[in-house]
């Protein structure tokens, strides 16, 4: 990973975890005799983080976004200026599908604490098309009274797993560290996706036992830990990132993986090809 990757995903994580997300403090849902659930966000939320989404600055990015087919800012395109402002203005993005809450593995949980849910809400996402087919995730936090976005990725993952997970009667969650995305579902933990399936089989875990996986993972990556205290909880170290974007547990909300740049919003790919 170059010096640069690595900067901007040390920024973007600082920048989530200086968004407070108070989302990640949001009481926990207890089901009965069952493990605690991720708390929800609110009708209101959702439509707020979507505004932010759809704002006509937003929507210019995503144009170059879709224009630049992932390659970042800093690197030259084969293409000029010109061009790649009129492929911006022709890309067309719009908005599609509803904005979800996405759910990332929990630090409490890996902690151990009992009342510790699996996962808490870390973000929303909402899901844009360009006139040629290709798709974007935008990602939004709260910041104090307002939503404000913080990353524009490459597929919509968050909404195809969220829809997927939902349509079974559970919750998507996310294990950044290995790019693994599970569904929630009464106490048990299953895989959405082939990083998940590696990591607790085709046929999932218990809550339990995927506890104790992940504290085996993580539980020495806490925040106060050495490996916090040595300035690694806010972005990739250099192994990790060959391996495909394995990520420290800072804190909910902190880890994310993503990519910044100052101003309104980010706009580098992070999927895997």
């Amino acid at each position: 990973m170059t010096d640069y990757r690595k900067h901007l995903a040390r920024t973007a994580a600082a920048a989530l975890l200086a968004a407070g997300l108070a989302l990640a403090a949001a009481p926990l849902a207890t089901a009965a005799g069952g493990p605690a659930q991720p708390a929800p966000l609110g009708a209101g939320d959702l439509a707020a983080a979507r505004g932010a989404a759809q704002t006509p600055a937003v929507l210019d990015q995503l144009g170059h976004f879709f224009a630049r087919k992932g390659v970042p800012p800093n690197q030259q395109l084969a293409i000029g200026a010109a061009e790649e402002a009129r492929a911006a203005g022709e890309a067309a993005p719009r908005l599609t599908g509803d904005t979800v809450a996405v759910y990332s593995l929990s630090a409490e949980f890996v902690a151990g604490r009992p009342d510790a849910s699996v996962a808490t809400a870390e973000f929303a996402a909402t899901t844009a098309v360009a006139a040629d087919g290709q798709r974007a995730s935008v990602w939004t936090v709260r910041q104090g009274a307002s939503w404000k976005v913080v990353n524009i990725a490459s597929g919509g993952d968050e909404a195809d797993y969220a829809a997927k997970a939902a349509a079974g009667g559970g919750t998507a969650f996310r294990e950044p560290q290995i790019n693994a995305w599970y569904v929630l579902r009464g106490d048990r933990v299953l895989p959405l996706d082939d990083e998940a399936r590696r990591s607790v089989g085709e046929g999932g875990t218990s809550v339990a036992g995927y506890q104790k996986l992940v504290h085996q993972r993580y539980g020495d990556k806490l925040p106060g830990s050495a490996y916090d205290r040595a300035g690694k909880g806010g972005g990739y170290d250099d192994a990790a990132a060959d391996r495909g974007g394995v990520l420290p547990l800072a804190t909910a909300g902190a880890a994310v993986g993503v990519t910044a740049v100052t101003g309104l919003t980010v706009a580098l790919r992070r999927r895997r090809t």
